[in-house]
């Protein structure tokens, strides 16, 4: 009825749906045949409710979590970039809601330290690379050093080709060296939708402490920014995933959806039992 009543979904409304639905009964018969025949066993998904639908995604990589801990050899690092209000936390509290923070941390890129301007870029991200059997994820990551340093001119265009062809380097030796899966999110947002969410920052007073003067400065800038965005997804040896993010639902989703489906191709068991108290249960 939305797809008729709404006028932004008019365009999903198709009068073959309406057909199709007068054959339910026979369609849920034929798919109880498929299922209960399959020798690979289905998942059924309640999807009524989007929330439980996250909910059961965010708790299947929790399970899955919990056996790249068990089985140690395999890491994940997920690198999560996008404009000021893109919603990087709120992604990670919610797709990570069901895991266990044994195997996970989570680094929040700020302005270096002093120590961290005393070595090279990459230093303090190689530092927190992930270990065998953990996740490691970046809000905001190595690419603020070829992002807002080019949009703010404080290197120069030989620099930022220099320090992208480090990157691809030191992503590429995470992944063939430390078996390390590398999944990297651009969140999308759009410039109207911004303005909403900073505006809310003042206007909400449980948001007010999100607000920073600076994000209304760095949205001056929006366009440079994205040029050096598009700079940077398009050099990378390893590909970004770019997740529409101003439905805050649709965003948890599919960027659960795309770890989840990484994890599922690490193909991971749980190890038997290594005991030399009990051989007979190996």
């Amino acid at each position: 009825k939305e797809r008729i009543e709404v006028p932004e979904k008019n365009w999903k409304h198709k009068d073959g749906d309406w057909e199709q639905r007068k054959k339910w009964d026979d369609y849920m018969k034929a798919y109880e045949y498929a299922i209960n025949k399959s020798s690979i066993p289905w998942t059924i998904v309640p999807v009524d409710s989007r929330w439980y639908r996250n909910y059961f995604i965010a708790k299947e990589i929790g399970e899955l979590l919990q056996v790249m801990y068990a089985e140690g050899k395999n890491s994940l690092l997920i690198v999560l970039q996008g404009m000021d209000s893109s919603g990087k936390d709120g992604s990670v509290k919610k797709v990570f809601a069901k895991s266990s923070p044994v195997n996970i941390s989570v680094k929040s890129f700020k302005k270096p330290s002093d120590i961290e301007f005393a070595h090279d870029f990459l230093w303090r991200c190689h530092q927190l690379a992930p270990a065998k059997g953990h996740v490691q994820i970046f809000v905001r990551s190595h690419y603020e050093d070829i992002l807002i340093q080019r949009v703010q001119k404080w290197i120069t265009p030989k620099r930022v080709s220099n320090r992208m062809k480090a990157i691809n380097a030191f992503e590429e030796l995470l992944k063939e060296d430390n078996n390390t899966t590398i999944l990297k999110f651009y969140l999308h947002l759009s410039k109207e939708r911004q303005l909403e969410k900073l505006k809310e920052r003042i206007e909400v007073p449980e948001k007010n402490w999100k607000h920073k003067d600076g994000d209304w400065e760095q949205r001056k800038k929006w366009d440079d920014y994205m040029k050096a965005y598009e700079y940077a997804i398009n050099k990378s040896s390893i590909p970004w995933t770019i997740v529409p993010v101003d439905s805050r639902w649709y965003r948890n989703y599919f960027i659960a959806k795309e770890i989840l489906k990484a994890l599922k191709k690490m193909k991971m068991q749980l190890p038997g039992l290594d005991s030399e108290l009990f051989p007979q249960k190996k």
